[in-house]
């Protein structure tokens, strides 16, 4: 049975969204990740977590990897500046010290240092 659809969050520090929640397909979740980001950019929301949790195997979750590979494809595009791996979201990785430069609320979020493989957070462009 799938669950109740959990509202986003839009706290001080990022916009979260939560991709499994429903336990969707991966296809379905990168479509719900490309309206978010539509929005988001719409909106003028500079920076996203993603909520795509880490896979009950243990071994990294198809939804985890499917997101990364899909920004992967987002940044190359120029439609995201960058995106940080929540197990690299740490004040000692480059691309978070960068990150924290121009977005300081960022220092805010609960999963700075945590390690955290069932996260992502987005950089968003404004340019497309």
């Amino acid at each position: 049975m799938a669950r109740k659809k959990q509202p986003q969050v839009c706290d001080d520090a990022v916009y979260t969204v939560n991709l499994e929640d429903g336990l969707p397909l991966c296809h379905e979740a990168i479509n719900r990740f490309k309206k978010e980001l539509e929005a988001a950019t719409e909106r003028g929301i500079a920076v996203m977590k993603l909520i795509h949790g880490y896979g009950s195997s243990g071994s990294g979750g198809k939804l985890r990897i499917a997101i990364r590979r899909h920004l992967d494809g987002c940044k190359l595009n120029g439609f995201i500046l960058d995106y940080i791996e929540g197990e690299k979201f740490d004040i000692f990785d480059a691309r978070t010290q960068k990150a924290l430069q121009t977005h300081p609320e960022l220092a805010r979020d609960r999963d700075l240092q945590r390690h955290n493989n069932g996260i992502t957070v987005v950089l968003v462009s404004r340019s497309k």
